[in-house]
């Protein structure tokens, strides 16, 4: 392990240190007051100065998240909001937008995108012959089951975890669950994510996924830098046209920005993985999303650079950005059968630029 400036072991370390949180560790802590009240956090420190909070009453996603004293994991207006406010079919779906904030919010399990009714004859049900579902779903407002968390020795080095299980079932309706593990090392500047969602019913079900990363200031800032092995643009809102900003070299906050959306193509390595970063000279850092292509063939990148709002997000994706009406009209849509899993497996990291040779 590298911890400030120096490389040691696990053994060392006990000798240094008669607790683990001298260099690091995983601390659970309950937040205590406004919207966010009872929400249940899980703090990661790697000691390397990466940093984040592991939301547990929303679907284990992460919310606030810093390197070396700059935050990365954006912190919209919103705030932590406690899921027992959300309502899911406030405001015709839209009501997901009054708790969105943070480094990664999932959408799924069996939506995505934007709010729409569907046809739900596939659960039998006269009285359900159709289901409401709001913007990007239900999951990320969905308190998980926290299954473990700590600090696993795993021979010099230690490895920071937290798993849990997050269900998604009604009756007479769908029984999705997520299994969710999240690790990070200590001394080191990455964080790994292994979901698992499983039907867990008896019906065949609809399974959309994906992963909402937003990246805010100061990470995000006037000339930052998007990149990514781009192959082609498949679809743009037609706001890019109207607005002219570069998705490359990125402005900074804008008054009335409207939201521009782009679907890339994006070339994959030849293990299938794929990388796509915000890059910051200014501050000499980087953040990088890699995932696997094969389970989610499809890349977004969202920005949304509006006064007060500032950010942009990397969002890989199971589906096209035209939805689930567009998924399941043109066979694209997965359907899991009973007992059936989809695995992701994605690594978030940061780190240092590299310096240019002289």
């Amino acid at each position: 392990m590298r911890l400030h400036g120096q490389d040691v072991s696990a053994a060392t370390l006990a000798r240094k240190a008669g607790d683990l949180g001298a260099a690091g560790g995983v601390r659970s802590v309950v937040l205590a007051d406004g919207a966010e009240r009872g929400l249940r956090v899980l703090e990661f420190r790697t000691g390397s100065g990466l940093g984040f909070d592991v939301l547990v009453d929303r679907a284990m996603d992460i919310g606030p998240a810093d390197y070396r004293g700059a935050s990365f994991g954006w912190r919209s207006a919103t705030g932590l909001r406690h899921p027992g406010l959300h309502e899911n079919a406030d405001e015709d779906g839209l009501g997901w937008l009054r708790s969105f904030s943070g480094l990664l919010v999932t959408g799924g399990l069996d939506h995505a995108f934007g709010a729409e009714e569907l046809d739900a004859s596939h659960f039998r049900y006269s009285r359900r012959a159709t289901t409401k579902n709001g913007l990007h779903g239900r999951i990320a407002n969905t308190p998980a089951r926290l299954i473990g968390y700590g600090e696993d020795r795993v021979g010099d080095e230690v490895v920071l975890w937290a798993e849990g299980e997050v269900r998604q079932a009604a009756v007479f309706g769908e029984h999705l669950r997520l299994r969710r593990r999240i690790e990070a090392d200590l001394g080191g500047t990455e964080i790994r994510l292994t979901d698992t969602v499983t039907n867990a019913g008896f019906d065949p079900t609809p399974h959309m996924y994906l992963y909402h990363i937003n990246v805010g200031w100061p990470f995000l800032d006037e000339g930052a830098r998007f990149e990514a092995p781009v192959v082609r643009t498949l679809w743009q809102s037609d706001s890019v046209a109207e607005q002219g900003f570069s998705h490359l070299v990125l402005p900074g906050p804008q008054p009335g920005f409207v939201e521009q959306v782009y679907e890339h193509e994006l070339r994959p390595d030849a293990d299938g993985r794929v990388k796509a970063r915000l890059a910051n000279d200014r501050l000499g850092v980087f953040f990088e999303v890699e995932y696997d292509s094969g389970e989610f063939p499809v890349f977004l990148q969202w920005m949304h650079l509006r006064e007060g709002a500032y950010t942009i997000g990397l969002e890989p994706s199971t589906n096209h950005v035209g939805g689930a009406r567009a998924a399941r009209e043109d066979g694209t849509l997965t359907w899991l059968g009973p007992g059936e899993s989809r695995g992701y497996h994605t690594t978030l990291r940061v780190g240092a630029l590299a310096q240019p040779s002289a």
